[in-house]
């Protein structure tokens, strides 16, 4: 492991020697002056050196030292495993892949579930958006590298929770101030406040952004609000509710362009993009409302609720059917008992839930002419989806290194199209799904602070409204089909009494009835086929290294094949999956200085290296390797009492590298290509108080 909670364990081997006496006795000094590291994302609560899967943590300080906090790829670069593309093409959202699963999309999420708060922001169709995420409050990240269906069912090939403040650590009142500027029109403000009192607790987080890109036609203007309020009923018994609020009234897209086009002007828009003016806006509300008794009769409960509303507009970059908006309504819920037994002396950790969730989407499509105007509707549907999920999971403790771990999970998942366009007869249809996926895995916890493991599972992933979009009319497309993989994987993981933190992962994924888009010429809609079999192999290395209390090295290395393993007729049998690199290292190299008043400064070197890809099925356009050096650096000061006023400065794309930052795969008319940003510069100031 990487992130900064992990590092945490090195700091005081290095800090508090241990003395040297019989191995016992050393080992056991060490296990009590260690942090108890814990993982809550797998939803059965473990530590971290007990967890027989690969899970990363990303901390608080990961998250804002020195960034802008507005694309979740900042605080995930250290992640091995997790490829994000679409940085800067706010309309069609960040493209994120944990082992390959969630690389097909073209715009948001998909093959991969995103947790807020405990919030769903995975649809029940598998879908899901990033734009509401909070960073500036986030306080920390977990990232489960690879399939997690009996955790959380459709959609996870990887799972990405996030928890932001809520309040309960930041004692009396505090907030902080924080405005930031930079290249291509950079402007964010934000504001943040919490504390706790007489039971309660309070967290709010307000920020405002505006983007106007690097490439013509880029703009962004985007406005969160994100707030928690919790009470303490005694008894160990908890009441939270949450708001999530997104205006995001403009988010232009630029579109895909071709080589020649790249050679010609980087900057420039693709066809139609400003003609049409292309992008989309979006108004969001999400509430939640969360229970837990920790007192239970024997176990623990926990009940969640929320409720989303979503309003949608978006004009893609072809005269024609073009003009898309929905008005959505996301509502579910989910309740856990936890509960430990003792089974012949061997200590049993024990989970039971069910999940539910609906989704009810009216969809319309309106058509616009070559000059621009809009013409008419040519769609009106209403599509719903509704999942229930029952699971189960169990640590067994066999003794004090061996813990066995299982879990089950049945999914069903209802999808339904209500056609109220008469003028091409009833396009209305229906599909049902039934999963049931298993996981077994096992860890030897060898030494207090060393590991290994092993575990196998399966998980599956239903095509989403989108992707069943029938190429022959309206309706579901009767050809694609869920796709099914089976996920093997080997870790090791701990600290070396130099202070190595280390984590190592080989992975072995099987997928059936792979899920791939392709496009049609003449047009930039997307369309979806199962193209047979696939495999994923790698090996993920994450390690940090802090030789002193002011220097501090981490690195992330990925070494993976993806690959069409049978695709009958095709042709296609040991290609490259594309959109993907099969090589990725980072490195970071940071250092810290003590200011007066015992106030911190730091300054980061950041090397990013992303190897060739290729951006279509038949491997025939190349994509070229590239390396990135990015930095770094702030500075604070105490003001008086607790108010710290900080600064920080940032350069992204030191050496001006020519790359891109979104491949378009199987693009229409060559538009493969989405230019990335050439040097910029950023800075901000923080006061808290």
């Amino acid at each position: 492991m990487t992130s900064r909670p992990a590092a945490a364990l090195l700091l005081l081997p290095l800090t508090t020697p241990v003395t040297a006496q019989t191995a016992a006795t050393d080992d056991r000094a060490v296990e009590l002056q260690q942090p108890v590291l814990t993982v809550s994302a797998p939803r059965l609560e473990r530590e971290l050196l007990t967890t027989p899967m690969a899970v990363s943590m990303v901390d608080e300080d990961d998250i804002h030292q020195g960034q802008q906090r507005v694309r979740l790829d900042e605080s995930l670069v250290r992640v091995p495993g997790v490829f994000i593309q679409n940085r800067d093409n706010f309309a069609q959202g960040a493209r994120v892949s944990i082992r390959g699963f969630g690389a097909r999309a073209p715009f948001g999420v998909r093959g991969i579930t995103i947790l807020v708060d405990g919030i769903p922001y995975t649809l029940p169709d598998g879908q899901a958006q990033l734009d509401a995420i909070d960073l500036d409050n986030a306080e920390q990240i977990e990232v489960i590298r690879g399939p997690a269906a009996v955790q959380y069912g459709n959609a996870a090939g990887g799972v990405i929770s996030v928890t932001t403040a809520d309040g309960r650590d930041e004692g009396d009142d505090s907030t902080t101030i924080r405005a930031g500027i930079g290249s291509d029109g950079y402007n964010k403000q934000s504001l943040s406040t919490g504390g706790e009192h007489d039971g309660w607790a309070y967290h709010l987080g307000a920020s405002r952004l505006e983007l106007a890109g690097y490439r013509d036609h880029s703009r962004t203007e985007k406005r969160l609000l994100n707030a928690s309020l919790s009470r303490d009923m005694g008894d160990q018994r908890r009441l939270t509710a949450i708001i999530n609020l997104l205006d995001n009234p403009r988010s232009e897209d630029p579109g895909g362009l071709t080589q020649d086009q790249v050679d010609e002007d980087r900057r420039q828009a693709g066809r139609f993009t400003e003609d049409y003016d292309t992008g989309q806006k979006v108004d969001q509300q999400v509430v939640g409302l969360q229970y837990e008794d920790l007192g239970f009769g024997p176990g623990e409960l926990y009940l969640k609720g929320f409720t989303t509303w979503r309003d949608f507009e978006q004009q893609l970059p072809y005269p024609g059917d073009s003009l898309i908006d929905y008005r959505r309504h996301h509502f579910g819920g989910s309740a856990e008992y936890h509960q430990r037994f003792n089974l012949a002396g061997m200590t049993l950790d024990s989970m039971v839930g069910i999940d539910g969730a609906r989704q009810e989407d009216d969809r319309h499509r309106r058509d616009v002419a070559f000059d621009g105007s809009v013409t008419g509707e040519v769609a009106d549907e209403t599509q719903t989806a509704t999942s229930l999920g029952i699971f189960a999971q169990g640590d067994l403790a066999l003794n004090e290194h061996w813990t066995l771990s299982a879990g089950g999970r049945f999914d069903r998942i209802d999808m339904e199209i209500d056609d109220d366009y008469d003028n091409d007869g009833d396009q209305s249809g229906e599909r049902t799904f039934h999963e049931t996926n298993g996981s077994l895995g096992i860890s030897y916890r060898f030494h207090p602070l060393h590991q290994v493991y092993a575990n196998t599972s399966t998980a599956f992933e239903t095509p989403t409204f989108s992707e069943f979009a029938n190429p022959a009319g309206g309706g579901f497309n009767p050809d694609v089909e869920p796709q099914e993989s089976w996920s093997r994987e080997l870790g090791v993981r701990g600290t070396l009494p130099t202070g190595l933190d280390y984590d190592v992962t080989l992975f072995s994924i099987d997928v059936d009835d792979e899920l791939v888009p392709y496009e049609i010429d003449g047009s930039d809609r997307t369309f979806y086929e199962n193209l047979g079999d696939t495999s994923r192999d790698g090996l993920e290395v994450a390690l940090g290294w802090q030789p002193s209390a002011r220097l501090e090295l981490n690195t992330a290395l990925t070494l993976a094949r993806y690959e069409f393993d049978q695709v009958s007729g095709s042709g296609l049998d040991g290609n490259r999956l594309p959109g993907l690199p099969e090589t990725t290292w980072v490195n970071q190299l940071t250092w810290y200085g003590i200011g007066s008043q015992d106030t911190r400064y730091f300054a980061t070197l950041e090397t990013q290296y992303v190897g060739d890809m290729v951006a279509d099925n038949a491997n025939r356009v190349d994509v070229d390797s590239y390396w990135l050096v990015n930095l770094r650096a702030g500075d604070g000061w105490r003001l008086g009492g607790n108010q710290i006023l900080s600064t920080y400065l940032g350069i992204r794309n030191l050496f001006d590298e020519d790359h891109y930052a979104n491949v378009r795969i199987n693009a229409s008319n060559d538009r493969y290509f989405e230019p990335a940003p050439d040097r910029s510069f950023y800075a901000g100031v923080e006061l808290s108080f």
